[in-house]
């Protein structure tokens, strides 16, 4: 199943609508280029209950429908957080960049990593730039999110792209895990590429702000998004 999303594509100095049949989303965790830092957060997760993944990098199918562009989210309680990310966005015309936030519900995820990524909505900006733009200079790319909590906006990650794998190494892994011969991501698809460690403790936010930045070419993808916690009937 697919479902369509509207972007505004940034290409050769110009803006215009592209409509792309999304019909697989990827999820793609323990992505940082140091193994020893990424084995160390492996450790503090399994410490607090998360188990230890089957391989690193690790991917996760959600439903297509779970993309959403909206300035708003219900989440199911207060236990959930966002994750800014780059994202991958492969089309019939080639590869684009994005920014989304891989919300995942940080209870579920002690029991499940899967099931704690399914349940949330993944928002992303409705903006693309085309890659070949931004190969040559990629790791001068940074990302960046603030949260709203209690009524303060708080810095909650900064750092470069330079951290997470390349995306040709992203692309590269997930071929080789799903048996794909060709090593690009089908028409169709959207790769989340990791995140960075939270400054402070992860918290439960009524906004979170994302943002990736090209300083280069001086220009930045931006989404923000409400949260909405529902209530949890027993």
């Amino acid at each position: 199943m697919s479902a369509q999303q509207h972007f505004k594509v940034h290409a050769n100095g110009k803006i215009h609508d592209l409509g792309i049949d999304v019909h697989t989303v990827i999820i793609a965790g323990w992505t940082g280029r140091d193994a020893q830092a990424v084995e160390h957060h492996i450790l503090e997760l399994e410490a607090i209950g998360v188990r230890r993944p089957a391989s690193v990098p690790m991917f996760y199918r959600v439903a297509a429908a779970n993309i959403t562009g909206s300035p708003s989210l219900q989440v199911a309680g207060r236990h959930s957080t966002g994750e800014v990310e780059f994202l991958l966005v492969a089309d019939v015309d080639g590869l684009w960049v994005g920014l989304g936030s891989d919300h995942t519900d940080r209870d579920l995820e002690k029991h499940s990593v899967s099931l704690s990524k399914q349940v949330c909505g993944k928002p992303i900006a409705t903006s693309l730039w085309r890659f070949d733009e931004v190969a040559d200079h990629w790791d001068e790319l940074e990302l960046r999110s603030h949260a709203i909590i209690r009524g303060e906006r708080r810095l909650y990650q900064r750092g470069g792209v330079k951290a997470l794998r390349r995306p040709a190494d992203l692309i590269d892994a997930y071929c080789a895990t799903t048996q794909i011969r060709e090593r690009r991501l089908r028409p169709g698809t959207i790769m989340f590429c990791g995140t960075l460690p939270v400054d402070g403790d992860l918290e439960f936010a009524d906004r979170f702000e994302i943002e990736l930045r090209d300083p280069r070419l001086d220009r930045s993808l931006t989404h923000a998004y409400d949260i909405e916690a529902l209530p949890l009937a027993d």
